[in-house]
């Protein structure tokens, strides 16, 4: 039900799709282009949106044209320029610098919406934790609220963890479908960090009590279908973690916090705004 995929050179290639071994409803690729270079694709069966991670590029969905996409030089100069792209349209990317990346997020959708630019003036920031109980993240929503009736169920966001900080804490899932309490929505990250060389650990553990607990670099992707997920990062390193998040019903994330670790909601600050943000 969780997995850990190694950082690798997809050479523009998915990294996850429906046909993976845990994930059904979420699709994801890591694409790196130099000057002149071109990408192009088309899901099906997925809504997707293009985050522009570093470098600038000229985007057409179909016919329609989106130029100049990507205000940041790296992933920690600012926040994310990208584009919307609905089930069964076509995607080609340009890219205008050398070492252009862009991160392809989708999630399974039956139905068409009309393709759109997500600016960074577009995207939400909400502010979680804080330094002195080491649970200090940054939310930029860039799919999030501002898509309601725009798009389905797909959310994706950036979140960056200040160093030695935990993050998907207290410890909540939601992979059940509980009226008003929780709503079942798979999960996916990529993370990198800053220094490169920092490290993180992501844990999973289920209501029966069995848990696993992976080391994560840069360049690595977790994938979530269940359980209590919380990560950290290691002291002297900040954490970024490139989130997909897609509901199997609905586009309103519900989390359950589990009972025992409830009572921290109120002592980190900005933790029910975190919450209000994603339904």
């Amino acid at each position: 039900m969780t997995d850990l995929i190694r950082a690798f050179d997809n050479k523009n290639t998915p990294i996850v799709t429906e046909k993976n071994d845990i994930l059904d409803l979420t699709y994801f690729n890591i694409v790196k282009l130099d000057k002149g270079e071109t990408f192009e694709s088309a899901l099906k069966a997925f809504e997707s949106v293009c985050v522009v991670l570093q470098g600038n590029c000229d985007i057409w969905v179909d016919e329609r044209s989106f130029a100049d996409v990507g205000k940041r030089k790296d992933i920690w100069s600012g926040k994310a320029d990208s584009i919307y792209v609905p089930i069964g349209h076509s995607v080609r990317i340009s890219s205008n610098t050398n070492n252009t990346e862009i991160a392809i997020a989708g999630g399974k959708c039956d139905h068409e919406y009309d393709p759109f630019r997500i600016t960074p003036e577009d995207v939400e920031m909400v502010d979680v934790g804080s330094d002195e109980t080491k649970t200090h993240r940054q939310i930029f929503h860039i799919l999030g609220k501002n898509a309601a009736g725009c798009a389905g169920n797909l959310l994706v966001s950036e979140l960056y963890a200040k160093e030695g900080c935990w993050s998907g804490y207290p410890p909540h899932k939601h992979d059940e479908e509980k009226e008003d309490q929780e709503t079942e929505f798979e999960e996916l990250y990529h993370f990198r960090f800053k220094p490169e060389n920092g490290f993180g650990g992501q844990f999973v553990f289920q209501e029966d009590g069995s848990s696993k607990a992976f080391m994560t670099r840069s360049g690595d992707t977790f994938v979530l279908k269940k359980g209590y997920h919380p990560t950290v990062t290691s002291p002297g390193h900040e954490e970024y973690i490139f989130t997909i998040i897609v509901g199997k019903y609905q586009r309103s994330l519900v989390q359950h916090f589990k009972d025992e670790y409830r009572h921290l909601m109120t002592k980190f600050p900005g933790v029910q705004d975190m919450i209000d943000k994603f339904k």
